[in-house]
C-alpha cells in the first residue's frame, strides 16, 4: 500500500504543478519527493494513521485478516490508476475498504468521523481552486506588484510552518510546533502556551520568509519564483508524506498493539514504502498530473501550491485521510483555468479522474465488504 501511494498521490503530486512550470525534471522530482514524503511520513504521520487504524469503525478492532483484505483492495485499484495514468484518489480508496472490511467484522459506522470527512473532502476542490484562481488572477493583473503579492505569500506559508506541529519537537506524547518551541527560549513570555508568544515567534517567521522573498525578487524575478515554487514543493511533499503513510500504516495498528513497538518505528517502516514508491513509480504519475490536466507556469503553480499546502497541513492536524491528488488537481484547475482561460484545462481528463474519485470510493466499499465476508465464509 505504501509503495502504491507514493508512486501515485504523495510521490506524483507535490511536484507535478513545478515539473509542468519546467523548473524541476521528472526524475529530479521523483528523487526529492521520495525523500521528503519519507521525512514527513515520520515526523508528521501519527494523527491520521490513528484515524485510519481506531477512528473509521466502532465497536470493533480490525483483525489481520480484515486489514490485510483493506489494503490489497485499496493498493490494487491505486496501483490501476499509476498504470494507467489516471490518479485514483488515494485516501478515497483506503478510507472506503477500511470501511467496507470493518462493516463485514461486524462494526458500526463513526458517523461523526465520517462527517469531518465528507466535509473535507466536499470544500477542497472549491477552497483549493478557488484560493488558486483568485492568486494566479492577482498575479497575473498587476506585474508592478506581484513581488508583493508573492512576498505576502511567502510570509503566510511561514506563517503556517511556524505553527505545523513535528513530533520531534514534542515529548514522546505531544507534537510540538516551532512557534511553540521558541516561547520557551524567551523568558519575557510566561509560558510555553503563551498566545503572545506564539503569535510573535510566528509573526517574526513570517516576516522573515517574506523579506526574504522580496529580496530575492528584487535580485532575479524569474529566478526567485522558481525557487519559491520549488519550496512550495517541497512542502507540500513533506506534508503528503505525513498525512499519506497514514493510509498505509494506519489499518495495522490495533493488531501491532500487543508487540507494543514505538509508533516511530512503524512510521519509518511507512515512509520506506513512500520512498520505494516515490522513486521507482512516481514518473508515469508526475508527467500525468503536470502535462494533462493544464498548461502552467512559475505563477500559476505558485497559486496551485500555496492553497494545497495549507488545505494540507489542515488535515494532517485534525488527523483527517485526504487525497493529495483531490486537492492538487483541483488547485492545478484553477490556477489553470485563471492564467489561461477554458482552453488551458483539459475537461475530459478532468471529468473522467472526477468518475475514477466517486468510483473508487464506492467500489472499495464494495470489494472491502464483499471480499472480506466471502473469506469468512470460507474459512
Amino acid at each position: 500500500m505504501a509503495w502504491a501511494i507514493g508512486a501515485g498521490s504523495s510521490g506524483s503530486t507535490p511536484f507535478a504543478p513545478a515539473v509542468g512550470a519546467k523548473a524541476i525534471s521528472i526524475m529530479r522530482a521523483s528523487f526529492l519527493v521520495g525523500l521528503l514524503g519519507f521525512a514527513g511520513a515520520t515526523l508528521q504521520g501519527a494523527n491520521v494513521s490513528e484515524a485510519m487504524g481506531r477512528e473509521l469503525i466502532h465497536g470493533v478492532s480490525l483483525s489481520p485478516v480484515a486489514a490485510t483484505v483493506g489494503l490489497l483492495t485499496a493498493a490494487s485499484l491505486v496501483a490501476i490508476g499509476v498504470f494507467t495514468g489516471y490518479p485514483i484518489a488515494t485516501a478515497f480508496t483506503v478510507t472506503g475498504a477500511v470501511v467496507g472490511v470493518g462493516l463485514a467484522l461486524g462494526g458500526d459506522p463513526a458517523w461523526g468521523k465520517y462527517r469531518q470527512i465528507a466535509l473535507l473532502w466536499t470544500l477542497t476542490p472549491f477552497v483549493g481552486g478557488g484560493i488558486a484562481y483568485a492568486t494566479a488572477r492577482s498575479l497575473d493583473s498587476d506585474p508592478d506588484r506581484r513581488p508583493m503579492y508573492i512576498s505576502g505569500l511567502a510570509g503566510a506559508v511561514g506563517l503556517v510552518i511556524a505553527n505545523i506541529e513535528f513530533a520531534a519537537l514534542g515529548s514522546a506524547s505531544n507534537a510540538a510546533s516551532i512557534s511553540t518551541v521558541g516561547a520557551q527560549a524567551f523568558p519575557l513570555f510566561v509560558s510555553a502556551e503563551s498566545t503572545a508568544g506564539k503569535a510573535f515567534i510566528s509573526l517574526t517567521i513570517a516576516l522573515t520568509c517574506a523579506g526574504i522573498s522580496y529580496r530575492e525578487l528584487a535580485r532575479d524575478e524569474v529566478r526567485a519564483e522558481r525557487r519559491f515554487l520549488l519550496v512550495l514543493g517541497g512542502l507540500v511533499a513533506f506534508s503528503a508524506g505525513g498525512s499519506q503513510v497514514g493510509l498505509a500504516i494506519g489499518p495495522l495498528l490495533p493488531m501491532l498493539d500487543p508487540f507494543e513497538l514505538p509508533l516511530t518505528a512503524i512510521l519509518i517502516g511507512g515512509g520506506v514504502g513512500l520512498l520505494a514508491g516515490s522513486w521507482t513509480g512516481a514518473p508515469r504519475m508526475i508527467k500525468a498530473v503536470s502535462r494533462d490536466y493544464s498548461a502552467l507556469d512559475s505563477r500559476s503553480s505558485i497559486a496551485a501550491l500555496v492553497p494545497s499546502f495549507a488545505i494540507a497541513q489542515t488535515a494532517v492536524f485534525f488527523g483527517i485521510p485526504v487525497s493529495f491528488n483531490e486537492i492538487i488537481i483541483s488547485a492545478i484547475i484553477g490556477s489553470g483555468y485563471a492564467s489561461g482561460g477554458a482552453g488551458s484545462v483539459s475537461r475530459k481528463k478532468m471529468g473522467y479522474t472526477i468518475l475514477a474519485w466517486i468510483a473508487s470510493l464506492t467500489i472499495a466499499i464494495v470489494l472491502g465488504y464483499t471480499a472480506f465476508t466471502a473469506i469468512t465464509m470460507i474459512r
